[in-house]
């Protein structure tokens, strides 16, 4: 107990080094297997060449376990359980909106469940210390305090995404160990960003100051913009004849229908319509949780300014005869 309280006071000695992520997250399933139980499906995902980190390798390892276990708890009756790496940068736009983070390149591990989800009232709360909803005796509301003080102490981040019914994603950023590496998205965010020629696209997202930050974005790319809080109030404007270039919407969204179900009922009133999905989840964790098909138009959160750009030139060029946004088209590389 004292040892995770100095985690979250972020006074516990670490010893950082360049670590492989990869390698470690292999031996770290390999022990989790018997832990979770038969019931628990796990699924590592890794990025081939994804950078070290620097890093505390054991608490590293220690912090995976706990948020493998909370996702345990999440899924009494079994679940899936998946693990990712990758290579972000997290640029100038998303610090302004999380106001620890320094820009720069980071090694993301994401871990994804197919639990019960987080009750948005309880969200704020999940890092706090003794805070838990299990029985009396069945934790100590300690686990994921600690992984939250030993990410902040390793000069690193982490973001959740969860939905009441649907699961959770933990995605932790750690710094990159090694500055002589990080040309490789540095670059890719000093490109010359692709804008638009004044196309209105259909923003569908329930969170305020989610969509406000995207449309500002779009507005500032040269796009006219929609907006629309629920499925309901987009197929509202839908019925009403506005005219509009592109759907863009969040893909788990409160509410009788999802973004996939809006997507299917608005292609049924035009046949011409130009979808790209958006969610907090990873692609990995849509596509192989079951929530979207392969080969959808996917752009993750957060995402940078450069990639919205670039993702939503792709989707306005793809042609509505032939493309299928359930089964067909191309798969966004994830971005951080």
């Amino acid at each position: 107990m004292t040892g995770h309280l100095l985690a979250f006071a972020r006074k516990q000695p670490l010893q950082p080094r360049e670590t492989d992520t990869n390698a470690l997250i292999m031996e770290s399933v390999r022990l989790m297997r018997p832990t979770l139980g038969e019931q628990i499906e796990i699924e590592a995902m890794l990025e081939d060449e994804v950078w070290p980190a620097l890093v505390d390798p054991g608490q590293l390892g220690t912090a995976i376990l706990n948020l493998a276990l909370n996702a345990r708890d999440a899924m009494p009756n079994g679940g899936k359980l998946t693990l990712e790496t990758d290579n972000a940068f997290l640029d100038e736009s998303y610090a302004e909106l999380n106001r620890e983070v320094r820009p720069g390149n980071y090694v993301m591990i994401a871990v994804s469940d197919t639990g019960n989800g987080i009750p948005e009232a309880i969200r704020d709360k999940i890092f706090e210390p003794f805070f838990s909803t299990k029985a009396v005796g069945k934790g100590t509301g300690l686990g994921l305090s600690m992984v939250y003080g030993f990410v902040k102490q390793s000069n690193g981040h982490i973001k959740i995404y969860s939905e009441e019914g649907h699961g959770t994603t933990f995605r932790i950023y750690l710094p990159q160990a090694r500055e002589s590496h990080s040309g490789q998205f540095a670059d890719v965010a000093a490109e010359v960003v692709m804008e638009g020629d004044s196309e209105t696209i259909l923003v569908v997202e329930d969170d305020p100051m989610v969509r406000t930050s995207v449309t500002k974005q779009l507005h500032a790319l040269g796009y006219k913009t929609i907006q629309a809080a629920n499925a309901a109030e987009a197929l509202a404007i839908v019925d009403d004849g506005a005219a509009f270039d592109l759907l863009f919407t969040d893909v788990i969204m409160p509410g009788p229908m999802n973004g996939r179900q809006l997507a299917e009922e608005v292609a049924k009133r035009r046949s011409a319509l130009k979808v790209l999905f958006t969610s907090g989840y990873t692609e990995n964790a849509m596509v192989h949780h079951g929530r979207l098909d392969p080969g959808v138009l996917l752009l993750a959160k957060p995402y940078r300014r450069a990639e919205l750009a670039r993702m939503v030139r792709v989707a306005l060029a793809a042609s509505p005869a032939t493309r299928d946004y359930s089964e067909r088209g191309l798969i966004a590389k994830q971005t951080a």
